[in-house]
Order: structure tokens, then sequence, then C-alpha cells
């Protein structure tokens, strides 16, 4: 993008600036180290064997088995109890999914899982949704292996609540 001369910064503006780029990088990388390495010194700890065998015990997500979870979620006839269990700490949206439930009454809408990308227990996707409003094609979900079962996670459920106009706050 060219700007107009009167506008370019001098140059000890732009070296002002890459400073203070290079020093947000720099203490960042520090910052996720420092999280990265906090945990249990405590040689008899399990805590990352047992991550890593949950992450390698999760199964590859199908499109079909993350569809279903969509279409429960969004089915009006589906109680809010069950819906809550279909979502990572479902329990806190229990609001919500309420109030999605009596806008979905009369409402048919469908979904569509297209590419699915694993990473351990997380599973992001693009999915189609149709109503009758039309379709919006490539919306990215998330979903989390918990309990046994892939689950919306939170962020996918708010997702759909927010088109339901049943928005997470």
């Amino acid at each position: 993008m060219l700007l107009p001369t009167s506008r370019t910064p001098g140059i000890r503006n732009v070296t002002r600036t890459l400073r203070v780029s290079v020093a947000t990088i720099a203490a960042l990388t520090a910052l996720m180290a420092t999280v990265t390495g906090c945990g249990s010194d405590d040689k008899g700890s399990s805590s990352s064997k047992t991550t890593v065998s949950a992450t390698a015990a999760a199964p590859a997500p199908t499109a079909e088995a993350l569809q279903r979870v969509l279409t429960a979620f969004a089915d009006p006839a589906e109680p809010t109890a069950d819906k809550a269990k279909l979502v990572v700490d479902g329990d806190k949206r229990l609001g919500n999914i309420d109030t999605m439930n009596q806008g979905l009454a009369h409402y048919q809408v469908s979904f569509t899982v297209g590419e699915i990308k694993q990473d351990g227990t997380k599973a992001d996707a693009k999915v189609s949704v149709t109503s009758p409003h039309g379709a919006m094609p490539d919306v990215p979900m998330t979903f989390q292996y918990t309990d046994g079962a892939w689950k919306l996670s939170e962020a996918g459920a708010c997702t759909i609540l927010g088109m339901a106009r049943a928005a997470c706050q």
C-alpha cells in the first residue's frame, strides 16, 4: 500500500515500531515458555503421561458423527438437558439452549460437515449450515473429545446459539 509522503513515518518511527514489535514478540515467547514449563516437577506425577495417552486415545472424528452432534443440538424436539450433554461444559449454557429451542420450534436447520482437522482431542471442521433463509458454507466449528465422545466445544455451541439469537455472554 502506498501512502502519501506527508503521512509516511520517518525512519525513527519505523525503528521504534520495529523495536516495540520485537520486544512484544520476545515477551510473548518468554510467557509461552513459562506457561509451557509450568507444572509439577514431582517425578511421581503422571499428568503429562495421562494427557498424552488421552490424546492418543481420541478416535478420528467422522463427518457423520459430528453431523449427528450438530443435528441433535439444533433439534427443537431434543430436551435441553440432553443437548447440554452434547457440549463441553454444556450445563453453563442451559438458558441459552432453552432460548434456542423456543426460537427453532418451527424452524428447520441442517448441517453438512466438510473438512475435518484433528489435533489430539480437538477437531476443527468446516460446516455448511442450511436454513430456510439460505446456506452458510464453511462455518468454522470446533469439537472436543471428552468423556468418550466428540462434543461441541463451548465456542462451537456459542456459534450455533448466536445464529439462533441465543448468544453466549
